[in-house]
């Protein structure tokens, strides 16, 4: 899987772009996820995010990540050879500070808890009813779990 990850905010370190590569890249991995997928993270601050909350679900507050899907023929590009375009994940890095702090663990797993819920969003899960909400912080849990960043 290619990753391609811009720091708006110039504050990740290697050490960073190295845990989101290698826990998506698990994830991906657990999922069953072809290689041959492109996906693109940005780390923005919350000022950005809000922007684009606003603008694509009417919520003019910031948020901690938003995951946008493409939609394309999966069948014809993969039979062409063409890398498949999964989507966008856009997190704020301020509400990765400020969850970190809330919840007493480690900007590093509130990193890959945000990445990986928004990749669990490009694949499909939902967390629109109880039901849902059940199934995919589990599947987010277990993930964390087995990749050694549990609570």
């Amino acid at each position: 899987m290619q990753i391609d990850i811009t720091d708006q905010t110039e504050q990740l370190t290697e050490k960073h772009f190295t845990l989101l590569n290698d826990v998506l890249s698990f994830t991906a991995e657990k999922e069953g996820i072809s290689p041959n997928v492109e996906l693109s993270i940005s780390i923005v601050n919350n000022d950005d995010i809000r922007e684009l909350n606003a603008m694509y679900r009417d919520k003019d507050e910031p948020t901690d990540v938003l995951s946008f899907e493409m939609n394309l023929p999966v069948d014809d590009l993969e039979n062409a050879g063409i890398p498949l375009m999964m989507g966008d994940i856009i997190i704020s890095l301020d509400k990765i500070k400020e969850q970190s702090d809330r919840y007493n663990h480690s900007f590093e797993r509130e990193l890959s808890f945000l990445v990986i819920h928004g990749f669990l969003h490009l694949m499909g899960y939902t967390h629109d009813n109880k039901e849902e909400e059940k199934i995919m912080f589990e599947k987010q849990e277990n993930i964390l779990m087995e990749f050694q960043l549990g609570r």
